[in-house]
């Protein structure tokens, strides 16, 4: 199976918890929906938007805006949230490109860097990773978001 934006959503927000101890709901929903308007809009790369001739950073930021208030979320999230949501989807990346993608140790390093704080109690299931069916994602995904919307 391919492993899927609703996966890699659970992973940042479990990671999310692994960084803030006892984070509130609300919290942990905006990490879950962190990458929604990929959902809308679906997911381009940077070159590919900067072609497109618009501020994509501002749409996907105004986009982000509307689901949160959508899901009662604040529009703008505090600027200490974004940065552990930020760390945390770091995180997830340099994970999901040692364990799927085939990327060496080092070169993880170099594009992520070395995640800290996977060490400690709780973090076996974070090197681990392993695509699930979709149907199987969406219910986790599903299953995750309504404990905490």
């Amino acid at each position: 199976h391919a492993y899927s934006v609703a996966e890699h959503s659970l992973l940042v927000e479990d990671l999310y918890r692994v960084i803030v101890r006892d984070p509130e709901p609300r919290w942990q929903l905006a990490a879950l929906l962190h990458d929604a308007p990929e959902y809308v809009i679906g997911d381009m790369i940077s070159p590919f938007k900067a072609a497109l001739g618009l501020d994509y950073k501002a749409f996907e930021k105004r986009l982000m805006a509307a689901i949160h208030m959508r899901f009662g979320l604040a529009p703008a999230s505090p600027e200490k949230l974004e940065i552990f949501i930020k760390k945390s989807d770091r995180m997830a990346a340099y994970l999901e490109a040692t364990q799927l993608a085939g990327f060496s140790v080092p070169e993880a390093e170099k594009f992520f860097g070395r995640p800290k704080g996977l060490d400690g109690e709780g973090s076996q299931k974070f090197h681990r990773l392993k695509p699930l069916a979709p149907n199987e994602a969406a219910d986790l995904f599903l299953k995750k978001f309504r404990q905490l919307a």
